[in-house]
């Protein structure tokens, strides 16, 4: 029986949250008919600045943020009842503005992780219909936000994501030297953060499982290990209604295991990523002799030193097809990748149809 998923004040069909995938890989294309299909879309906020209508090489900050703000009303167009939020780097350095603008565009919630979101409750106290929504990968940090939230705030999450940093792509809220050791369990995790919520708050609020689900059995074992839903964002890269440009799709289906590999990303957290083309990303920058274009990171090695590369570029670039020196991002699971799909394909396959009736 298909169990439904309640974030706050907004419910959905079916207990899948698409995961936040910048830059423009997760944009208003994919959020909206993720949300279409019964799950929660998200919109991610990093870098949509570029290749927008509003960025003219000088501005990013301002047509980052009209570009979030355009994003989402794109992606209810698709979706006009759907539940859409938006996906938000603490790391980034228009932050707080991102918030906001994802509030003011009518995001229904706010995930947020690649840092610890302490503030993020200020930032949204004028609509309060928004749920709030950070990402851990530790008990230890989901106690340090709600002590946080609660003593300045007044307020608890409305569900908390546990990523799995031996699986999840993109950023990871671990350090380098204990990824992949085998020491961390997620479910372990999962269940440790729900019983804190419990025990110390009386709070129960969903709990999801970010990292390494690709198909049914994967978020069957989900669910069975606790979990109350699953956030997913490999499996909808391949996707017809993925954001991003066909090469980079391909460049998944194209992958076996020992092409996914961890990256030292300029923000200064490690990332899972296609590591064979690293060196070009970086020599590219090199040659260039590129300096920090739009500062778009608190804290940033190649801002600071030309250390790296320049992360959003770098994405961008990948975003749009270039697979020799754009950086492409993907979680443990990608090179399961077969064909191109569509996501209302992969939600039939996640709950066949005898399920849904039956719930």
């Amino acid at each position: 029986m298909v169990e439904s998923l309640t974030i706050g004040r907004h419910s959905v069909p079916f207990p899948i949250i698409q995961g936040g995938m910048g830059v423009r890989v997760s944009g208003s294309r994919l959020a909206g008919n993720v949300a279409k299909c019964g799950g929660i879309g998200l919109v991610a906020c990093a870098g949509l600045a570029l290749n927008s209508e509003h960025y003219n090489g000088k501005n990013f900050f301002a047509a980052d943020r009209q570009a979030l703000i355009d994003e989402l009303h794109k992606a209810y167009e698709i979706a006009p009842e759907g539940v859409i939020g938006v996906n938000a780097m603490v790391a980034v350095s228009n932050y707080d503005e991102c918030v906001v603008a994802a509030c003011e565009g009518g995001a229904k919630l706010i995930v947020s992780g690649a840092g610890l979101p302490m503030n993020l409750p200020a930032l949204t106290a004028d609509y309060p219909e928004v749920a709030l929504v950070p990402i851990v990968s530790s008990v230890k940090a989901a106690e340090l936000i709600c002590r946080k939230w609660h003593k300045s705030y007044q307020c608890l999450p409305d569900a908390i994501v546990v990523e799995d940093p031996d699986t999840a792509g993109g950023h990871l809220g671990e350090k380098p030297e204990l990824i992949g050791t085998g020491q961390y369990d997620q479910y372990a995790t999962v269940r440790g953060v729900k019983n804190y919520l419990k025990e110390k708050w009386n709070l129960e609020v969903p709990v999801i499982a970010a990292g390494g689900v690709w198909d049914r059995a994967d978020l069957q074992h989900a669910l069975a290990q606790g979990a109350d839903g699953v956030q997913m964002g490999t499996r909808f890269v391949v996707t017809e209604e993925c954001d991003a440009d066909e090469s980079f799709k391909q460049a998944y289906i194209d992958c076996c295991k020992e092409d996914i590999g961890l990256i030292m990303s300029p923000a200064g957290l490690p990332g899972r990523a296609l590591i064979a083309n690293i060196e070009q990303v970086r020599q590219r920058d090199v040659d260039l002799d590129i300096r920090c274009p739009s500062g778009c990171l608190k804290k940033c090695a190649y801002k600071t030193g030309q250390e790296r590369f320049c992360i959003v570029h770098a994405l961008d670039r990948a975003q749009q097809g270039d697979m020799r020196t754009g950086l492409i991002f993907c979680g443990s699971n990608a090179w399961k990748a077969e064909r191109i799909s569509t996501v209302k394909e992969v939600f039939e396959e996640l709950f066949p149809v005898a399920e849904r009736n039956a719930s």
